[in-house]
């Protein structure tokens, strides 16, 4: 009987599963497995350690991200935000803990040592933030009368103020990209837009005379003077590769770059495959965003609608971010390429918001609003 409720749940899942985006989710991961063997052999020989390390700490996270896209996709809309509420909380306290107690790196506190793995609790918090602002927008969509909008503010504004502690202005600026994208899909005044719009360019813009490190990437940015070592390393590995690339493992710029496996692995593609590569990549982060924004206006439910739009949102602005740094169209941030970048933390943040996007986008029957529910209900009582 188990066997059987397991087999039914397994084949409701995959009649239900978007197989276009599950598909575009696994040759990402199956990709990323693949660029490691190329991207952190040089990173690991030139810090002392054997030249596979990194290689098999990435496929040490491949198994249990594909368990956790698995398991969330399972969940219902009601499951993703029950889900969505109790990381999130776990996730801020763990990035307040991060403050006082966290591993330094770089003059950042923003990971927890756990042994093995140094947790990166912000990358768990994005997702659930985005879920939870999304369920607060539908519901003040839904009943005006409920403050949605004032309570999504306020959790902007909280978790804002953790990253910048960190301080991680990247995640702020992606965040807050994020929530902006759903307070204009909510269908928010203009004049709020308007002002809000204007407070995050104000903040961004005092960003530069607060922290000297955001003053210098941006100075570096803009005059090409000081340590720019590299992301010039970065774009000469992207010439050096052309249309079709050196071939595997014939890179030969990747091994000046200290952060080719995570930050730069964009450019080590573009050395060893080509340009055409990078274009194919680049094409499966476009497919798996419009894919989402497709299916998430057919959903007739606000609140899967908006969850969708903003967990695709905050996929494809990562990975533009991401790439952008590498072909210096921006200046230099530390943000991982979605799961092709070294992190064991990112990976299975990323595959549980892969994951939250399977489970939103699934057709099954209760899939309506609870509007469109309570009146078939009352319908069926009266006899209609």
């Amino acid at each position: 009987m188990t066997f059987k409720l397991g087999r039914n749940v397994v084949a409701d899942w995959w009649r239900g599963v978007d197989r276009w985006l599950l598909v575009a989710f696994l040759t990402l991961l199956v990709g990323g497995a693949m660029l490691s063997f190329a991207a952190s052999p040089p990173v690991a020989e030139r810090i002392g350690l054997e030249p596979f390390h990194f290689v098999k700490r990435h496929a040490l996270f491949l198994i249990p991200s594909c368990l956790v896209m698995f398991a969330t996709s399972l969940l219902t809309p009601r499951g993703v935000r029950r889900a969505a509420f109790l990381i999130l909380g776990v996730s801020v306290v763990m990035m307040v803990a991060a403050l006082f107690i966290g591993t330094e790196i770089k003059g950042a506190r923003r990971w927890i040592d756990l042994g093995p793995l140094n947790l990166q609790p912000s990358e768990f918090m994005k997702p659930c933030f985005v879920i939870i602002c999304a369920w607060l927008f539908s519901e003040q969509a839904r009943t005006p009368d409920v403050p949605g909008n004032l309570y999504a503010m306020i959790l902007l504004l909280v978790v804002a103020a953790l990253l910048v502690a960190q301080p991680d202005l990247g995640q702020t600026i992606l965040v807050a990209g994020a929530w902006g994208g759903l307070f204009f899909m909510a269908g928010v005044p203009w004049l709020w837009i308007g002002v809000l719009g204007g407070l995050g360019l104000a903040g961004a813009a005092s960003a530069y005379f607060v922290f000297p490190h955001v003053a210098s990437r941006i100075d570096r940015f803009w005059t090409g003077e000081g340590d720019t070592f590299q992301t010039d390393r970065a774009r000469e590995a992207i010439f050096n590769g052309g249309w079709l690339g050196q071939g595997p493992g014939e890179g030969t710029v990747k091994r000046l770059l200290p952060d080719s496996h995570t930050d730069f692995a964009f450019s080590v593609l573009a050395e060893e495959f080509g340009i055409i590569a990078c274009m194919a990549l680049a094409a499966i982060f476009s497919f798996i965003v419009l894919r989402g924004l497709s299916v998430a206006l057919k959903q007739r439910d606000v609140f899967t609608r908006l969850a969708i739009c903003g967990l695709v949102f905050i996929f494809g602005l990562q990975s533009i971010i991401n790439m952008a740094v590498n072909l210096q169209l921006m200046p230099a941030k530390g943000m991982t390429l979605p799961f092709i970048s070294y992190g064991g933390s990112s990976m299975l943040a990323i595959a549980m918001s892969a994951g939250f996007v399977l489970a939103l986008t699934r057709k099954r029957p209760e899939n309506r609003s609870y509007t469109d529910q309570l009146v078939q209900r009352t319908m069926v009582l009266h006899g209609a």
